[in-house]
């Protein structure tokens, strides 16, 4: 098998098999928990920007599914894990784990102690690396990823972001392998027709086929769209995607953010959960080593009601900067296991977000009637319209 070498920033070096493409990946080195769902993770665009670490021993059992891609490509950097299976062993599967990451010419490793590695990041934080099949001189890889970009102040959305406006037309995909009419996980029962425009950062595909479940038309917007362009789309309600990457880097969509407050709902998911809480005046900050994995508690404040997560980023909603803004920000949900806030509101504005991912895809689907709170504003803010 081919040697493949992981240098992180520090100096700390990890040799083991090459198990994707030839040639070398540069990101931020993060871990992620979940035991399944690897395609998934592979294709969020939330990942742009980073070397994923799965910290289950052995990833890729069931092969590669072309319906449970979350995006049109494969988005993150590259792949550590400790074993990667040869072989797959699901009849929906098309390819093995490694075919997929060879074909999309992204580059993987295995071999090496992924707990040690895991550790390292928890102790000294996510930082950068570099994964190289072609080059295993350590002084020659640690100066190159010294001198490859932090995605602290980098706009990664603009790279997955979509470039022109258009409407989606596909449908919640099959959960496991029920072959009937019962076969979609539904959220709600909406009967009323809704229209939604979406702002990709770099959203998950499972976020759309909910709101299309959920009887909602959905047009999807570049990050860059202007607020009077949004409008002029007739929304019922916009919805703030996910996204890679720093949202204090991303001023542009802030500002217009700023212009639709109070004009239509408004629902954000986790970076669209970040650029929420800047708009309403808010800070964001980077996490040490971020939250990323399917088992992660959040209470929602009002109810005590606890929730298992899907979550993926690396910055957070700073809590002191929510305290004397012009309008009241209540904080909805927290995460009992460092505190941080998960999820944000504020009622007079009909606007609110979450940190956490309520469409999972991979991941337990607790949060996923959030959702209907976006589809009830909707349709209150449409009954009250049409009144008038």
């Amino acid at each position: 098998m081919k040697k493949a070498v992981l240098m992180l920033e520090d100096g700390t070096c990890f040799e083991g098999s090459s198990c994707g493409a030839d040639g070398e990946a540069y990101g931020e080195i993060v871990f992620n928990t979940s035991m399944t769902g690897y395609q998934e993770i592979l294709t969020d665009p939330s990942y742009k920007g980073q070397i994923v670490t799965m910290t289950y021993p052995e990833i890729g059992n069931y092969g590669i599914v072309d319906d449970d891609a979350e995006s049109r490509c494969l988005q993150a950097e590259g792949f550590v894990v400790k074993e990667m299976s040869k072989i797959k062993s699901n009849w929906r599967a098309g390819m093995t784990l490694g075919a997929y990451l060879k074909a999309h010419g992204k580059q993987a490793i295995e071999g090496i102690d992924t707990r040690a590695l895991t550790r390292h990041i928890r102790d000294f934080g996510a930082m950068k690396s570099v994964l190289s099949t072609v080059d295993f001189n350590k002084d020659s890889l640690r100066k190159k990823v010294k001198e490859s970009p932090s995605i602290v102040g980098i706009d990664l959305a603009k790279q997955v972001t979509v470039e022109k406006p258009y409407k989606w037309s596909g449908k919640l995909k099959p959960v496991g392998m029920m072959i009937n009419e019962d076969r979609y996980v539904r959220v709600g029962n909406n009967k009323t027709k809704l229209k939604v425009t979406a702002f990709d950062c770099g959203m998950k595909n499972n976020i759309l086929r909910i709101l299309t479940d959920l009887n909602c038309e959905v047009t999807v917007v570049p990050i860059d769209t202007k607020a009077e362009d949004v409008l002029k789309t007739n929304p019922d309600g916009i919805f703030i995607s996910n996204g890679p990457g720093d949202p204090s880097a991303v001023p542009y969509i802030v500002e217009e953010l700023k212009k639709l407050l109070g004009k239509k709902p408004i629902f954000g998911i986790c970076f669209g959960h970040q650029l929420l809480a800047q708009a309403l005046g808010g800070k964001t900050y980077k996490l040490k080593f971020g939250h990323r994995g399917a088992n992660h508690p959040v209470m929602d404040t009002r109810t005590k009601k606890i929730d298992i997560t899907v979550q993926n980023h690396g910055f957070a909603v700073d809590l002191k900067s929510l305290k004397k803004l012009k309008h009241k920000v209540e904080v909805t949900h927290i995460n009992l296991n460092d505190k941080t806030i998960e999820g944000i509101e504020v009622k007079k504005l009909k606007a609110f977000s979450i940190q956490h991912h309520p469409e999972a895809s991979a991941g337990p689907h607790d949060a996923r009637y959030i959702f209907n709170h976006f589809i009830d504003l909707m349709i209150q803010a449409k009954k009250k319209t049409n009144k008038k």
